[in-house]
């Protein structure tokens, strides 16, 4: 669903779409020992960085997914609620907050980008969509059972 909402933002918004091979060059770097960068598009590429990051969004989303079901329980899926995907997906947004925006260069909670507030509420609002769509994951899987 993220990957939907990125879409809509930039045909209705004009924000660009996110760039994964930036993420895949960060965790690419970080098996080299490399986790801090000043600015990540400024490292040196890594082979193969887009699908790493393609890889990492999904694989990141999938576990997020799995701690939903590990707090809320396996019952979960079969009588799904919007309050506890919906608190999680924001919840989520610490993770780029505090580890991948200043890992990536762009100091904690964006606070070295030109406009840092935007890149928070953009943050916020992608996390909270997130979370909506663990909500219909779970509503579309209650009706396959």
């Amino acid at each position: 669903m993220t990957d939907l909402w990125a879409v809509a933002r930039k045909r209705l918004l004009g924000i660009p779409l996110p760039d994964y091979g930036m993420v895949g060059r960060w965790f690419g770097h970080m098996g080299r020992g490399r986790f801090q960068h000043d600015r990540i598009a400024a490292s040196p590429a890594v082979p193969g960085e887009r699908v790493i990051g393609w890889t990492a969004h999904y694989v990141i989303g999938i576990a997020f997914a799995a701690v939903l079901l590990a707090v809320c329980g396996i019952d979960w899926i079969s009588h799904p609620t919007i309050a506890p995907a919906l608190a999680l997906g924001i919840a989520t947004v610490a993770a780029p907050f505090l580890l991948m925006q200043p890992g990536m260069g762009a100091g904690i909670a964006a606070s070295r980008t030109p406009r840092p507030a935007a890149a928070r509420v953009q943050s916020l609002v992608t996390h909270s969509v997130f979370g909506l769509g663990l909500y219909a994951s779970g509503v579309a899987a209650s009706y396959l059972r």
